[in-house]
């Protein structure tokens, strides 16, 4: 009986990992679409809240704001792996078992970024010095973002 069977293998990762520049481009098309949904969220707290501003040091705004910014994440790299900015610039985020995130994975995947966006970017710039070209965030929720080639016409 052969040791190595079909169902053994496992899939090989794409190592054309997208770099700091590219990413950063994704990102901040992403940032004006949730900066577009924070916005709303705001124009029904002040509904809410009889046509008063809501203090931005509120704890229930301050939630909200980071949910929908975590909801709008996870939604996307659960369901294919781009966000609406990684589209654009034809990025992809997958997992080392090319299956969808988990809800876990993006839960760390975005902690983790939020930390290494707050360290000055020091964890997004890692990838300059990582031997897989990996990113904290990458590291720590066990995914990459891949470039994708250009569709042939």
């Amino acid at each position: 009986m052969s040791s190595s069977s079909a169902s053994n293998t496992t899939p090989a990762v794409p190592k054309n990992t997208a770099g700091v520049i590219i990413r950063f481009a994704a990102f901040l098309y992403d940032a004006l679409l949730i900066i577009a949904l924070w916005f709303l969220l705001g124009v029904f707290g002040v509904a809410f809240n009889q046509g008063e501003a809501v203090a931005t040091y509120s704890p229930f705004l301050s939630s909200a704001c980071f949910i929908v910014a975590f909801v709008f994440n996870a939604y996307f790299w659960r369901n294919g792996g781009q966000t609406l900015g990684m589209r654009a610039w034809r990025l992809r985020l997958i997992n080392s078992r090319l299956e969808p995130l988990t809800l876990t994975q993006c839960f760390v995947r975005f902690i983790t970024a939020i930390a290494s966006l707050a360290i000055f970017g020091l964890g997004y710039f890692w990838l300059w010095i990582d031997k897989d070209r990996l990113s904290w965030h990458d590291r720590m929720s066990d995914t990459r973002v891949i470039r994708e080639p250009k569709k042939k016409k």
